[in-house]
């Protein structure tokens, strides 16, 4: 099993959370659309040659962006990434995969 967390603009939160669940992502036992979100502030500055989607070149944007983690079983990362990049608004959106170790007791 995989987490996968990503940052996203409010004007786009449903809209990639679908994407992914739709990809599978976010199953946990039986229930799913399962996640876990804070709103926080976000940093970037467009460089030459870049299309944000919010910013201007050269210039430091903050905006107000949702983390969202969930998991994701190991056959379906690359369906739940590759839906999260199509859905995100971003020219190159972040995120991080982290892998899961299955601790039983």
């Amino acid at each position: 099993m995989y987490k996968l967390c990503f940052y996203v603009p409010e004007s786009h939160l449903d809209a990639v959370k679908s994407a992914i669940f739709e990809a599978g992502g976010g199953r946990i036992g039986n229930y799913d659309s399962c996640c876990w979100q804070v709103l926080g502030q976000g940093q970037f500055r467009p460089l030459q040659g870049s299309q944000p989607f919010l910013g201007q070149t050269g210039q430091v944007e903050r905006v107000a962006e949702w983390k969202v983690e969930l998991v994701v079983a190991d056959e379906l990362i690359h369906a739940a990434v590759k839906a999260l990049r199509k859905a995100h608004p971003y020219e190159t959106p972040a995120f991080e995969v982290w892998r899961l170790s299955d601790l039983l007791f």
